[in-house]
């Protein structure tokens, strides 16, 4: 089954480089390139390579990032094809995979645009103020973060006078702020963010934990097989005897909130460290596991290399690592320190199979004992896999 559309068709928008693919063989192709980086790594009789969990083809993505171009009268949210022509930017409002909440805010969004005078940024002209839009959907309940990047705070007063309506056309503790990004250069945001609404978060939940996205902070953008990769990490660890485990590079908690409940069902003394450099997943991570009543939980905002290396082993010596790294791995260094640590366990979740691979050659001192694909990207050659291994 294929997914039509029509700005792929015309080149207009080429970000899903796959859509001429139907799923079957887009899996296909993801998953001999995963076989064939873990190949030095598997073992026979002991390493389990699990089915591939897929995605829907449309409507899974619970984010859009738009650039704005136009007029102020007829505002195009999409893209640039050439970032120098102001003109040349494509309407993507009928992109087929956004979530359908996030369809129909489009027009709304329009129509706010003009009400509050938020000319579009002009980068030939270097005039505008209006430079992109952010949003995101929970699909728990349905409550939208937005976000207005704007080049300065000059047209805010026109953006809180605007901002009642905009509100009555919202779900209920969506969550509005203004982002300021003040340099003439193709940066998605700034560090100003300005909320314009008491509430500062919206909340998912994934399995009944309760995740909170703030903005500024990483988020799964596939929703559905996003809470399928934290349950599968959840049911592999949840028997293991583990008393201590470290999250690293935890974001907002996903992976080491959905182990700690699992494991403090049948111990309540299991203690979890989690580590991210973000303060602000942090906060919602913090927030997650004081809603979950969880005890013996804690989280810091730390880089998550040295943390792990100028860790205490005598006080924190961990029985579980789990690391859930950006996409350039975790590194030699930590790669190095966790094979000599040598924690019984190892999670290692990763968005880029070739990193992973790399990491993998330092840690010998484990064993591959399971492998799963997860089709976090459909219509790319992107994927999510879940791997656990164990201390030889």
């Amino acid at each position: 089954m294929n997914l039509n559309c029509q700005h792929f068709t015309q080149q207009q928008c080429r970000s899903c480089q796959w859509l001429d693919k139907d799923k079957f063989e887009q899996i296909s192709l993801k998953e001999k390139e995963l076989k064939r980086l873990i190949s030095p790594f598997i073992l026979q009789n002991q390493t389990e390579i699990l089915p591939s969990v897929m995605s829907e083809i449309s409507h899974f993505r619970n984010k859009a990032k738009m650039v704005v171009s136009g007029s102020v009268e007829r505002p195009v949210l999409g893209l640039l094809k050439d970032q120098n022509d102001p003109q040349s930017g494509v309407d993507l409002t009928d992109c087929p995979l956004y979530a359908k909440g996030i369809e129909t805010l489009f027009p709304i969004l329009k129509d706010f645009i003009g009400r509050a005078g938020l000319v579009p940024y002009n980068i030939a002209k270097k005039k505008g103020e209006l430079k992109y839009i952010l949003i995101t959907q929970s699909q728990a309940n349905q409550s939208i973060m937005l976000r207005f990047v704007l080049r300065s705070t000059q047209k805010q007063p026109l953006v809180e006078r605007e901002l009642p309506v905009l509100l009555t056309k919202l779900p209920a503790n969506s969550v509005i702020s203004l982002n300021i990004q003040p340099q003439h250069a193709a940066i998605l945001e700034g560090e100003t963010e300005i909320f314009l609404t008491e509430q500062t978060t919206i909340e998912e939940n994934f399995n009944g934990i309760p995740l909170f996205i703030r903005p500024q902070g990483f988020f799964q953008t596939n929703p559905l097989v996003a809470s399928q990769l934290y349950k599968t990490a959840q049911e592999w660890v949840k028997n293991l005897p583990i008393q201590h485990f470290w999250d690293l590079f935890c974001g907002v908690g996903g992976f080491g909130l959905h182990c700690a409940y699992a494991l403090q069902e049948k111990n309540p003394t299991v203690s979890l460290k989690g580590i991210e450099i973000s303060a602000s997943a942090i906060a919602s991570a913090t927030k997650s596991a004081e809603k979950l009543g969880l005890d013996n939980v804690s989280f810091a905002s730390l880089d998550s290399a040295q943390f792990a290396i100028h860790a205490d082993k005598e006080r924190s010596q961990p029985d579980l690592v789990i690391v859930n790294p950006p996409r350039r791995g975790i590194g030699q260094a930590l790669s190095e320190y966790l094979n000599e640590l040598a924690p019984p366990y190892l999670i290692y979740s990763s968005c880029n199979a070739q990193t992973m691979a790399k990491d993998f050659e330092a840690l010998t001192n484990y064993a591959l004992c399971k492998v799963q694909l997860f089709d976090m990207f459909p219509h790319t050659a992107h994927y999510e896999v879940l791997t656990l291994l164990a201390k030889k």
